[in-house]
């Protein structure tokens, strides 16, 4: 069976989270709305894995999503965020905005959410998704792009293949 269709099975199922998991994956939903002129996303990434990220970066002690979270801590998500999550668009880099997180139902992952504002079209797209590169280097991450009158598209990224446009 296709690696890809593997990840594709555990990540878009229902089924309830592994509270040590095995594999290292984060997940981005993009879909671009023409009449509100935005392209907005929904990032997926395990608690314990980003945790971990962020204290390799020396922020110790978020407890992001939890009633202990640092005051800090949204705004050292949102930096790690904009460092390792970069949009190109109709052949600029945008800067999109940070508007929040919350826990996943299952309490195993957190939910990002940003969006790029004022885009009358899109024409094309760079994205460059390399969360948790720097932590796992069997990191996979898959954007998923809803574009109007299109079908939805996937987009598979891994260490050593970063970038890639549509």
């Amino acid at each position: 069976m296709n690696t890809v269709f593997l990840y594709l099975l555990l990540l878009f199922s229902n089924a309830p989270a592994l509270e040590a998991h095995d594999f290292h994956v984060s997940k981005c939903l993009m879909e671009y709305d023409a009449e509100a002129q935005s392209l907005q996303m929904s990032m997926h990434i395990f608690l314990d894995d980003l945790e971990l990220a962020l204290e390799q970066q020396g922020h110790d002690d978020l407890f992001l999503c939890t009633p202990r979270e640092a005051v800090e801590a949204e705004h050292h998500l949102e930096a790690y965020l904009r460092e390792h999550f970069k949009l190109i668009v109709n052949g600029k880099p945008q800067d999109y905005k940070f508007w929040g997180k919350e826990i996943s139902d299952d309490l195993s992952a957190v939910w990002c959410y940003m969006e790029l504002e004022n885009l009358e079209k899109l024409e094309s797209l760079q994205l460059t998704y390399r969360v948790l590169f720097d932590t796992y280097r069997d990191q996979k991450n898959l954007a998923s792009i809803v574009l109007p009158g299109q079908e939805p598209g996937m987009l598979f990224f891994q260490v050593g293949d970063e970038t890639k446009g549509i």
